[in-house]
């Protein structure tokens, strides 16, 4: 299986708050890895430096064999030039917490409008892309209607059907079920399964301890910007050997 992203002992700081201290982690094709960690331990920020909506202090990144940005002994990181940066753009796709969908735009032209601005494709093709996404996700019935008239939870599957629509090789969610209540987790957390069973390749930022056990190849628990423990589902939830792990899951254990 090849590297579909690698990082290495990437840091960033606001200020003086140093919210990543040295984070590196490798995912492979086909593999879901889960990130998991209280609030404020540096997960979001991890992912957005991933997807460029946030430069990095220092450290390489990585993405299907594309070296994103890497810095040398002189310790400014060095990004690649914008062409490269943008080729690397569309091998990554984001489902945000809060949907970002256009609220002006039917769900169809969502999900079409990137495929065909971006990458050139016909109306036609973007359309019949996005109509079987649109199935796969369950909601054929709604591609005319606009976001406002979508609960939360069919907003949320729009959102990861855009992303799909680009072909992405990584799929990356920043808590996509923090927004919803229980009863429509359920409906986001049976589609990304379903993506898992495809081998997608995908990280997830997640408080859901269950899912991420469930669906998971491997986990990081994250904490004040390092990672402390990572392993499989089983080394990490079932058998984890650092105290600061334990406890952070004994609080859902405990629920």
């Amino acid at each position: 299986m090849s590297e579909i992203l690698k990082v290495e002992n990437l840091k960033k700081s606001f200020g003086d708050n140093e919210v990543l201290k040295g984070i590196s982690l490798t995912v492979t094709e086909g593999e879901v890895l889960a990130v998991i960690g209280p609030s404020g331990s540096g997960k979001s920020t991890l992912l957005r430096c991933v997807t460029q909506f946030e430069t990095i202090d220092s450290g390489n990144i990585t993405v299907d064999g594309e070296v994103m940005v890497k810095t040398p002994d002189s310790g400014k990181p060095v990004y690649a030039d914008a062409a490269a940066l943008r080729k690397i753009r569309l091998k990554i796709g984001l489902v945000f917490q809060n949907f970002n969908l256009f609220p002006h735009f039917s769900v169809l032209r969502n999900i079409t409008e990137a495929p065909v601005s971006v990458l050139g494709h016909t109306k036609a093709e973007a359309a019949e892309r996005a109509t079987a996404l649109l199935a796969k996700m369950g909601l054929t019935e709604k591609a005319n209607e606009y976001p406002y008239q979508l609960s939360g939870g069919q907003q949320q599957r729009v959102s990861i059907a855009r992303a799909m629509a680009l072909n992405p090789e990584i799929l990356f969610f920043d808590e996509p079920t923090s927004a919803l209540d229980p009863e429509l987790t359920g409906e986001i957390l049976k589609v990304i399964r379903s993506l898992a069973e495809e081998k997608m390749t995908m990280v997830i930022v997640t408080h859901e301890m269950a899912f991420a056990r469930d669906v998971a190849d491997q986990v990081i628990f994250m904490d004040e910007g390092v990672v402390i423990e990572r392993g499989t589902p089983e080394q990490v939830f079932g058998n984890s050997t650092e105290e600061r792990t334990k406890r952070f899951l004994q609080r859902y254990y405990d629920r």
